[in-house]
């Protein structure tokens, strides 16, 4: 070498040094910086059952079913879970056994001093099937937290192609192109493009592309377009013409686009009975139950309201989550929406109330004023046993009733027996023991209950998303101009002029649109701020992106910047070209809305319409069946009383049946349980994953259907408790 002329030293200096200044033009994911990172995004349920995982994994060892051990491991891998098959399978078994021993406990202990030993069986009973009902499930959950993991990566798809694609045009750099999009894509695809470079620079892999080929082995039995549409653009790095390497990223940024829409329209042909079934199963039935509920409460002895709350809010609630995530879990790649505080965290404080006291701002959580709307009003709900009870310490009987002169309180016991209305409607069975509430006026306060939580519910998710929901409508409606926008923009910069005179002038011709606020402020920041045209769209502080925090309009102003410093023409084709693929994308999305919009009408109307309408009225005629047994009951034990006999057997057949107190907080509590379902899988149905607008659905759905539960149940209870007034005034001896 030093005869050829070459300084070895020199040489590895030289090296050093575009090593070293390559590593800073591009920072990669070093492994700190991708475990803080992974740390961050992780949702809490999962590292809770990962550190859970890990400490049950300590303390039994055992080997998981080796036939199931790679599946574990592969659902492990996929979700970032830093834990064993091992480990799955002991929490798998301990978990339950823990669940068991903590159920035995809380059933002894709320029998023994709340129900005089009475129902410990049942609750027992119900924690043993519960609990032995969560050993299968629980050692296969790793493969459920996968399915959702790919759910919500699966909606990030479509736009990681894009954001590579329109990388890729100007800069033909596998490796930067996914890091440019790991920093533009939503959790969790952004995790598992990070890792793809974390692999590649810890030495786990040689190449971004081999790293690239063994993540895409984990989709090739979920979501083989996005396999191809990947191949498609590392075929593109080995084409020498320039022509047909811009054509292979084309084709796969169209083929995933079509693809899309292919399996959306298959999904929406298959989705009619699987909502069809659930609708029966979580709404008309269950609901439709309670009719014939109180005659079979009478027919049969020991049963009480806490079995029937375990069917309802237990059992049917459950089986509703289930099957809403199996037909979840068919819904293919879609376009999602990340929560804007992602993008922009300094947004959060729109999810806080903020409050100026003397000067000083005060932000308040919305949850606690949620946690005391819903006190307050289930303390109103509840008073008819928290009066009773009060006055059972006394020793004495209270009631409130409609006497001569109006509604009066009463401590005897014989004229509470013969009013007409009662607050209370406490009674004596024949066993001695004092049953109730059965009044009408317990009934109607009971209302109060499942109306708190609705309005606690909807309070809380309508203050967290009301400010932020303003402003993606508003960074929604610049995107929906944004593709007329960047065209326009990239002619201008085609013709020459300068970016920073490109701006306004775009801005003049757009004039009053979101789009022109946003140019318009770019030229601002430029004009009175002196700066260039990348710090007036990204200083921290002034930049135009700010307001506007969307990582589409992020994503595309940047590659306009990396592409505006290889001249106008190549930043102008590539403003264009950007543009046409936000229009091909909003097409296709347009598309799926299309064919989602009759199911998601149906849904929308199950939940603000049928499910409270028939729920309300259902307890209306629970209400009058119970009144009629009742006081039925009541009279043929005055008319066995008075004449020494009576119908054989009859008396028994009216027995003391659940009060329609309970019967109404069970099916209250379920109609916010159900709409609560419901609209989660609308705007997945919707949307894909969306958490912002589901949150904002939920604010607006819990409320309405809360409420309107709540006054056809009032109408229907009062209205149809005259009707069982009027027929029970009537002699049932001739």
């Amino acid at each position: 070498m030093a005869g050829q002329g070459i300084n070895e030293d020199e040489l590895k200096k030289e090296i050093a040094a575009f090593t070293t200044r390559y590593k800073n033009e591009d920072e990669g994911v070093k492994t700190e910086e991708f475990q803080q990172f992974r740390d961050e995004l992780m949702p809490l349920h999962y590292t809770l059952y990962e550190k859970a995982c890990n400490f049950c994994g300590n303390i039994l060892a055992i080997k998981a079913d080796p036939a199931k051990e790679a599946k574990l491991q592969e659902s492990l891998d996929t979700c970032h879970l830093n834990t064993t098959p091992g480990g799955v399978t002991a929490f798998a078994i301990l978990f339950p056994v823990a669940f068991l021993l903590t159920g035995f406990i809380f059933s002894f202990l709320l029998t023994t001093l709340f129900m005089e030993g009475k129902g410990l069986f049942f609750f027992v009973f119900v924690f043993v099937v519960f609990g032995i009902g969560m050993i299968i499930p629980f050692s296969t959950l790793p493969s459920v937290l996968a399915n959702n993991w790919r759910l919500r990566a699966s909606n990030q798809m479509v736009l990681s192609i894009f954001y590579v694609v329109s990388y890729m045009r100007h800069t033909s750099n596998l490796e930067r192109a996914i890091k440019f999009t790991s920093d533009h894509i939503s959790p969790p695809l952004s995790l598992d493009f990070k890792r793809l470079i974390w692999d590649v620079e810890s030495g786990k892999y040689n190449s971004i592309k081999q790293s690239i080929d063994k993540y895409l082995e984990t989709w090739k039995n979920y979501n083989m377009e996005f396999v191809e549409a990947m191949h498609l653009i590392e075929a593109s790095l080995y084409e020498a013409n320039e022509k047909k390497r811009i054509e292979s990223l084309e084709k796969s940024l169209s083929l995933i686009l079509e693809a899309t829409y292919e399996k959306m329209l298959h999904f929406a042909q298959n989705l009619k009975s699987p909502i069809t079934m659930l609708h029966m199963l979580g709404i008309i039935l269950p609901i439709l139950g309670l009719v014939i509920l109180p005659l079979v409460v009478s027919f049969m002895g020991g049963v009480e309201w806490y079995h029937i709350s375990v069917i309802y809010n237990g059992f049917f609630a459950v089986l509703v989550w289930y099957l809403g995530k199996v037909i979840l879990s068919t819904r293919p790649t879609g376009y999602g929406q990340a929560d804007i505080t992602e993008v922009n965290p300094e947004l959060v404080k729109y999810k806080y109330i903020n409050l100026n006291l003397g000067g000083k701002e005060v932000k308040i959580d919305p949850k606690w004023i949620s946690v005391v709307i819903i006190i307050i009003f289930a303390i109103g709900g509840l008073s008819p046993l928290l009066i009773d009870g009060f006055h059972q310490l006394k020793g004495e009987t209270y009631d409130i009733i409609v006497g001569d002169r109006g509604l009066k309180e009463s401590t005897d016991p014989e004229e509470i027996s013969a009013a007409s209305f009662n607050l209370l409607g406490y009674k004596i069975n024949d066993l001695g023991k004092r049953i109730g509430p059965y009044g009408l006026g317990a009934t109607l306060l009971s209302l109060l209950l499942p109306l708190g939580v609705a309005l606690g519910i909807s309070f809380y998710f309508s203050t967290t998303t009301k400010k932020l929901i303003l402003i993606r409508e508003k960074t929604k409606a610049l995107e929906n101009e944004f593709a007329s926008a960047l065209f326009q923009l990239g002619n201008r910069i085609g013709d020459g002029l300068p970016a920073e005179i490109a701006f306004a002038k775009v801005s003049e011709i757009m004039e009053n649109t979101v789009s022109g606020k946003f140019f318009d402020l770019v030229s601002t920041n430029v004009a009175t701020l002196g700066m260039g045209v990348e710090h007036a769209i990204f200083d921290k502080r002034y930049g135009a992106i700010n307001k506007f925090p969307s990582a589409l309009i992020e994503s595309s102003m940047k590659v306009f910047v990396e592409s505006a410093k290889k001249g106008p023409e190549v930043a102008s084709q590539a403003l264009i070209n950007i543009s046409t693929y936000i229009k091909e994308m909003h097409r296709v999305d347009e598309r799926l809305q299309d064919l989602m919009a009759e199911i998601t009408s149906s849904m929308k109307s199950q939940i603000n319409f049928m499910a409270p309408l028939i729920s309300g009225i259902v307890i209306g005629l629970t209400s009058m069946i119970t009144t009629i047994l009742n006081t039925l009951g009541k009279q043929i034990g005055q008319l066995s009383t008075e004449t020494g006999t009576g119908p054989e057997g009859l008396l028994d057949i009216f027995g003391d049946s659940i009060p329609t107190f309970y019967f109404q907080l069970i099916v209250g509590l379920y109609v916010v349980q159900i709409t609560y379902l419901l609209t989660g899988m609308l705007n997945t149905i919707q949307n894909g994953y969306d958490p912002l607008n589901e949150k904002h659905m939920l604010g607006i759905y819990v409320k309405k259907s809360g409420i309107m539960y709540c006054i056809v149940a009032l109408v229907v209870i009062i209205l149809f408790n005259m009707i069982a007034g009027t027929v029970v005034s009537m002699n049932i001896v001739s």
